[in-house]
């Protein structure tokens, strides 16, 4: 398919903000127990979207590999689910019936978490007249994925608090399109991330949740440019308590399952060194790292305590995405974090898609073996230890 760190927290200001959540939660009735209420977002996106994040200069800086005392947060910690691509359709003759209602309710259990976050391999606008699948691809192969913006119910619908954008499709109908995309979302009610700069911030459980999302083009914050990611992830440690980088990098197809050094490149674009990458970004002080862009899974490393899920594969690809063989399979990642970022637990659930690329619980779970035995080939010594129900631990030492 084409061009497609623990935080110095500020103990005492972060306990004025949970004991003031609590007692709005109480006030207003809102504060359900899988809710996440996002505060704020850096937002320079040419568009009319999210607020610009309130100005918080009281919080301390984080310097990165770093950690110092902090708010810690709910005794059990906070859970977070992502997903790798989510494609809802393929206008205008590849949409589901009845305008996609009820599409993740297979996986929906699965996604449950109090932050809940998936990549939008895909736009939500109307045909805007302007597309990357012109006349001047003609002859070439070209995919442009949208559905209309009503889609987003959906996302809605199942739970998402937060969709990244970058990625290769995020511009597939021109900056109009990327507009509405933003517009469905804040319609919605749903957080995104990626454009240059962006970050960011939600809440879940009074712990705030700085996403900041990564991929190879002018839309994105640039995953090959390293010194730039970190300086995007020490500004995003000061703005909160756990910092979530989601990456769209590596190079595509059934063969692309392995995670090796060195950058990537695919149809002549700079995928990124996808290890180098991770690393630099959790030593500059990320807590978490989710990526996908392959269209299949790859591997997962703990480095310094932090887990790095390098691919999450195809999710949902309706009559867009290939789900025959290893490109089909799927999961939705769940960890638990601490308040001060450091790993509690995890899982990996499997999916897969089903003709025409519907999301769906695989009964024969194929991810988990799947994902441990790569984890095993390329980090036979840093690798996330995956058991056979899906329980993610960190290997001796790490």
């Amino acid at each position: 398919m084409p061009g497609e760190a623990p935080s110095p927290k500020n103990g005492s200001g972060r306990r004025t903000a949970i004991i003031l959540g609590a007692l709005a939660a109480l006030i207003i009735g809102a504060g359900t127990a899988g809710a996440a209420t996002f505060l704020s977002g850096d937002d320079p996106a040419p568009a009319t979207s999210s607020a610009p994040a309130a100005q918080q200069g009281s919080e301390a800086p984080k310097p990165g590999g770093t950690s110092a005392p902090a708010a810690a947060g709910p005794a059990e910690g906070i859970t977070m689910t992502a997903t790798g691509d989510i494609v809802m359709g393929m206008a205008p003759g590849g949409l589901p019936p009845n305008n996609g209602k009820g599409f993740f309710d297979p996986v929906k259990s699965f996604l449950a978490a109090d932050f809940q976050m998936g990549n939008l391999e895909q736009v939500l606008t109307d045909d805007t007249g302007v597309g990357k699948c012109s006349a001047e691809s003609a002859g070439k192969t070209c995919f442009a994925f949208r559905t209309p913006p009503g889609y987003v119910s959906n996302l809605k619908d199942a739970g998402f608090h937060m969709m990244t954008m970058a990625n290769n499709h995020a511009y597939d109908f021109g900056e109009v399109g990327y507009k509405n995309s933003q517009k469905a979302l804040d319609g919605a009610g749903i957080k995104y991330t990626g454009w240059p700069g962006m970050i960011s911030v939600g809440e879940a459980k009074g712990v705030k949740i700085a996403v900041v999302g990564f991929a190879s083009y002018k839309w994105s914050n640039l995953c090959s440019d390293l010194d730039a990611a970190e300086t995007i992830i020490k500004e995003a440690a000061t703005k909160a308590d756990l910092v979530v980088v989601q990456v769209h990098q590596g190079a595509e197809g059934s063969d692309k399952t392995h995670t090796k050094p060195g950058t990537e490149f695919f149809l002549g674009e700079n995928r990124c060194d996808t290890i180098a990458f991770a690393h630099k970004v959790i030593d500059a002080g990320a807590d978490l790292v989710v990526g996908h862009g392959p269209h299949v899974m790859r591997a997962m490393e703990f480095y310094k305590g932090r887990l790095i899920a390098y691919s999450l594969g195809n999710f949902a690809g309706y009559r867009a995405l290939s789900y025959n063989g290893v490109v089909g399979i799927g999961g939705v990642l769940k960890v638990t974090l601490g308040g001060d970022g450091s790993y509690k637990s995890g899982s990996l659930t499997a999916t897969y898609m089903v003709a025409p690329g519907l999301p769906q619980p695989d009964p024969k779970k194929q991810a988990i073996p799947f994902v441990s035995n790569l984890t095993k080939q390329d980090f036979p010594t840093t690798g996330a230890k995956i058991a056979a129900d899906g329980t993610i631990t960190a290997p001796a030492g790490g």
